[in-house]
């Protein structure tokens, strides 16, 4: 079972296992929001019901300066879009790049790494992009930031406990047609 973390301001920020959820409710760190009726969690001499929804007391910490080189954030940097061809490129179908291969001296690192779409990816196999005949979109490059339209935004699902849906949006509303 998992819990949804919300912020102070009641947005979502993650979901965690449920044990995670009560070692934070026992340090003080969040409030219980909504509890599963059905789950109850027991030790030797406390009783509780298992925390739906917590939400942190406290604000957040801001991250430090800078982006962390991470797959999501060369996904995000690179707009989603294989930076040989250009198609838009869903996460699972992502694979990520060297531009120089590592077989040739090429580093893990922002100016060295791009998504690329699967063909691409094989097309290229490990010769630079000049040797295989395609061209770099964009060159790769550490950014300043992520994009404020790109940030993770939870989204209510088919299954997940009912208890969420007020804190999340709903799937549907992003895929219903709209009426002219």
């Amino acid at each position: 079972m998992e819990t949804l973390v919300l912020s102070q301001s009641f947005e979502p920020v993650a979901r965690v296992p449920w044990q995670r959820a009560v070692m934070l409710i026992f340090q003080g760190k969040v409030e219980v929001v909504e509890e599963y009726e059905d789950r109850v969690v027991r030790s030797v001499t406390v009783e509780i019901r298992m925390p739906s929804v917590i939400r942190f007391i406290r604000g957040l910490r801001r991250r430090p300066k800078g982006v962390k080189f991470s797959r999501e954030n060369v996904y995000l940097r690179d707009h989603c879009r294989c930076q040989y061809c250009g198609i838009k490129v869903t996460r699972p179908e992502a694979t990520y790049d060297h531009v120089l291969p590592r077989a040739q001296g090429g580093k893990t690192s922002w100016e060295n790494i791009v998504i690329a779409c699967v063909p691409c990816n094989q097309k290229k196999g490990n010769r630079t992009p000049e040797q295989a005949r395609m061209a770099l979109r964009t060159a790769p490059m550490k950014p300043k930031k992520v994009p404020e339209a790109m940030h993770l935004t939870f989204l209510f699902e088919k299954g997940m406990p009912m208890s969420w849906a007020k804190f999340l949006r709903d799937v549907a509303y992003w895929h219903v047609e709209l009426q002219e």
